[in-house]
């Protein structure tokens, strides 16, 4: 197999602000794998939170070149074990390799992913649509720009249930707000309260990912139900979000990609909670990875090629009645 990797500089429609971090251009790294005429994509952008930059992913790539250059053709989860320890500071390098790997031996196989993995495209929840920390006026704007049957609202300020209650006079979507780790359990259940006559399905992230304490109080006393994310980052904090939360959003870029993704999604189906599949504003590349796997899930969060200006690669196109997949084997999705 040989190896290579782009990086591209994504444009956003719009300034991107969570409770951590704001955002006009999110750079990723698109992976490419060949073998034997094919070729597979996958991606990762960087993130200042978790300390993972462009530098850091193709020095972990580069590492593990000999290993895989070296290698006989080999299915992605051997693959994927062959890598772990070479990528165990840097899961983001390791999705975007794993991605491709899929990419590459499902259009080997003359099929399309979500077809190998025996799932009904049909039964892929409706994406949300991610409205980011703004003015509320601002938001508000967001929001009428995009019409949508489900909104995912960043908070983490002075004003969230004012910023809700003001949203909620313009559209009847259903809301599931994000936190990004910015309340104490106090405010969380106190909140919950209020979200709950709002029209809001759930609550992501209320605390900090260690408050496992403040957690167990808003599981309990919580008028919503809570998803973790910060909380649950790889396979091994799955059981631990169990009693704690009562779904986990898995972010493949956190966990190492699809491989470990789809295990994490079985682990929780296990335990009886619920789960959802997040992205990081990736292309569509990323994004139409997303999709073939979205049929396993209860939620989806898959808008991140909607928030660009510009994508470099074409893919699944979504739409609020169905995700159209393009005729190409694999994940579908090609640079443009």
């Amino acid at each position: 197999m040989k190896l290579s990797y782009q990086v591209f500089d994504l444009p956003l429609r719009h300034t991107f602000t969570i409770a951590h971090q704001s955002r006009d251009i999110q750079d990723t790294l698109i992976v490419t794998l060949e073998d034997a005429g094919f070729f597979g994509l996958g991606e990762s952008t960087t993130n200042p939170f978790y300390g993972v930059t462009i530098d850091t992913m193709t020095e972990a790539l580069e590492a593990f070149r000999p290993v895989l250059e070296g290698a006989k053709t080999v299915n992605p989860e051997s693959l994927w074990a062959m890598g772990k320890d070479y990528f165990k500071g840097n899961p983001f390098a390791q999705c975007a390799l794993d991605m491709a790997a899929w990419d590459l031996f499902t259009k080997k196989q003359g099929q399309k992913l979500f077809h190998y993995l025996q799932l009904n495209p049909e039964n892929i929840p409706t994406t949300n649509f991610t409205i980011g920390i703004a003015s509320i006026e601002k938001m508000v704007q967001k929001m009428k720009e995009v019409d949508w049957p489900i909104y995912k609202i960043k908070l983490g300020t002075h004003d969230d249930l004012a910023i809700v209650k003001e949203l909620r006079k313009h559209t009847d979507a259903v809301f599931r707000i994000d936190a990004n780790c910015a309340w104490t359990a106090e405010e969380a259940i106190r909140n919950s309260e209020e979200l709950v006559k709002l029209g809001v399905e759930f609550m992501e992230q209320p605390l900090g990912k260690d408050d496992l304490e403040g957690m167990r109080e808003v599981y309990l006393h919580s008028k919503l139900p809570v998803m973790a994310d910060e909380s649950c980052i790889v396979e091994e904090d799955v059981r631990k979000c169990h009693g704690l939360f009562h779904a986990i959003n898995v972010k493949l870029v956190k966990a190492g990609g699809i491989t470990p993704g789809l295990r994490m999604i079985q682990e929780a189906k296990r335990l009886g909670m619920k789960t959802m599949v997040g992205c990081m504003t990736e292309s569509s590349v990323g994004i139409s990875a997303i999709a073939h796997i979205a049929p396993l899930l209860d939620y989806v969060d898959m808008d991140g090629a909607m928030l660009l200006a510009k994508d470099p690669a074409d893919g699944v196109k979504i739409s609020p009645e169905k995700v159209t997949f393009p005729e190409r084997n694999g994940i579908g999705a090609v640079l443009v």
